[in-house]
């Protein structure tokens, strides 16, 4: 099963390889626009597969960085190899994804509703959230860039009013999420 992972997610290195370097004006030929529609749909097909029938792996390294993402860098993780949460728009590690979508089926079955505001975090918008919110370590609200637990798609920031903090104080540790940053209540890591 691992091996399936791995190439899912090589996959989908080289797709977005290969969207960086697609020139997006030029104009093809039937031929070759054909038959790049044929091997576009053929990837798809087969990423997709691959996805359905392979779980992601949930061990992670020494670090604790998740094993099948460690190889992208921190912020440097392929969209293909994140999974969504729920229809929000916003990705994760997929143990970490699929925890949070039990987290937020209990809580709504307490009626308690949980936003999210942010998920993984790109190294580019690692470096913004610095800039603007400044550096934790110098009393600002950021990593510094590269470091992270948005960066390898583990943490989340969420909507929360007191009713959903206090839910997520009483429950998040039973689905592997932890407040784990002073001064940041909105904050949650998964740790499993």
């Amino acid at each position: 099963m691992d091996a399936i992972v791995g190439i899912a997610q090589r996959m989908s290195e080289i797709r977005s390889s290969l969207q960086a370097v697609t020139p997006t004006t030029a104009v093809a030929s039937p031929l070759a626009t054909s038959g790049s529609s044929s091997a576009t749909a053929f990837a798809a097909a087969l990423e997709s597969a691959v996805t359905a029938s392979s779980p992601a792996s949930s061990a992670r390294n020494a670090d604790g960085v998740p094993a099948d993402l460690a190889r992208f860098g921190n912020g440097r993780i392929p969209g293909g190899a994140l999974a969504p949460v729920g229809s929000s728009g916003h990705r994760l590690w997929a143990p970490a994804a699929q925890a949070f979508g039990e987290l937020s089926a209990a809580a709504a079955r307490d009626g308690v509703r949980i936003g999210v505001t942010d998920s993984y975090r790109s190294y580019d918008a690692q470096v913004d959230v610095a800039a603007r919110k400044g550096l934790y370590s110098q009393g600002g609200l950021a990593a510094a860039p590269g470091t992270s637990p948005h960066g390898w798609g583990l943490a989340l920031d969420l909507d929360l009013d007191d009713r959903a903090q206090a839910w997520m104080r009483a429950n998040a540790a039973t689905f592997g999420f932890e407040e784990d940053t002073p001064r940041e209540p909105w904050h949650w890591v998964y740790s499993r």
